[in-house]
C-alpha cells in the first residue's frame, strides 16, 4: 500500500492544501495530514480546531486520515511506516526551501518527498494570508474550504 504523510501546521487549512491533498490521494492509496507540533509557534487557531477544519473538509474520503504528531517529520514516518512525504509548491522560494529540507530527510531515512505544483487558481493563497486577511476583518471565505468558513 503506498502511503504518503502531507505535514503541516495547516493555521488554518487553506483552498491550497485541500487542493493537494486532493490530488495526492488520486496518487496515493492513503494520504495521511500530519499536523505538525511546534511549541515556539504561536497559533490562530487550536489544535483541535485544525484538525476539525480537515476532517470535516474530507468527510467522505476515507483513505485520508489526520493526526497530530511532534518531532522530527521523519521520524513520524519510519513511526508509522510510511515512505513518501508529499508536499505542494507555489513558487520558486518554496522550491528551494523544500529542496533542502527534501535532502536532509533522505539523509536521515530512506524518505522519498513528492512535489506537486499548486494549480494556479490556489497558487496565491498563503496560510499567514489567510490569518491576515481574518485578523483584518477581510473576507476570508474565497480562500479556505467550507469547514473554516465557521471560524
Amino acid at each position: 500500500m503506498r502511503r504518503a504523510i502531507f505535514p503541516g501546521s495547516f493555521d488554518p487549512l487553506t483552498l491550497g492544501h485541500y487542493d493537494i491533498i486532493k490530488r495526492g490521494v488520486t496518487l496515493f492509496d492513503e494520504v495521511i495530514v500530519a499536523i505538525g507540533v511546534n511549541a515556539d509557534k504561536k497559533y490562530m487557531f487550536s489544535l483541535e480546531e485544525r484538525k476539525q477544519f480537515i476532517e470535516e473538509a474530507f468527510t467522505d474520503e476515507p483513505r485520508i486520515k489526520v493526526v497530530i504528531y511532534k518531532g522530527l517529520t521523519v521520524d513520524f514516518c519510519k513511526e508509522i511506516d510510511v515512505e513518501f512525504i508529499l508536499r505542494g509548491l507555489r513558487n520558486p522560494a518554496d522550491f528551494e526551501f523544500e529542496k533542502a529540507i527534501a535532502h536532509t530527510n533522505r539523509d536521515l531515512a530512506p524518505i522519498e518527498t513528492v512535489f506537486l505544483l499548486t494549480s494556479a487558481k490556489t497558487s496565491y493563497i498563503a496560510s499567514s494570508i489567510v490569518r491576515d486577511v481574518i485578523r483584518n476583518n477581510g473576507d476570508y471565505t474565497k480562500l479556505v474550504p467550507k469547514s473554516v468558513r465557521h471560524k
